[in-house]
């Protein structure tokens, strides 16, 4: 998606900067998984993937109230347990 949207060239540039370490990359724990299996029934009637049932889990876990993402079709839907809504961006 984000070929698509953003073009070969910024997915590049972007793998670049995370093997430089410019991102810090999170990894999925036992709770995540526990959380995404909920997510993925809870959300079932949106057919909400495994990716994006990951990254609410993730993003619950470490209550960020805010995702950068291009996907506002499922994050503006899904309710996370630890805001009302998650502010998506961009807006």
């Amino acid at each position: 998606m984000a070929s698509r949207e953003l073009g070969r060239d910024a997915v590049t540039t972007m793998f670049d900067e995370m093997n430089r370490g410019a991102y810090e990359i999170e990894d999925l724990t036992p709770d995540d998984y526990r959380r995404v299996r909920e997510i993925l029934t809870t959300y079932a009637d949106l057919r909400v993937g495994f990716v994006d049932a990951a990254v609410l889990a993730v993003v619950e876990r470490l209550r960020e109230p805010k995702l950068a993402t291009l996907d506002h079709r499922h994050f503006s839907v899904m309710r996370p347990r630890h805001v009302d809504a998650l502010e998506l961006l961009p807006a």
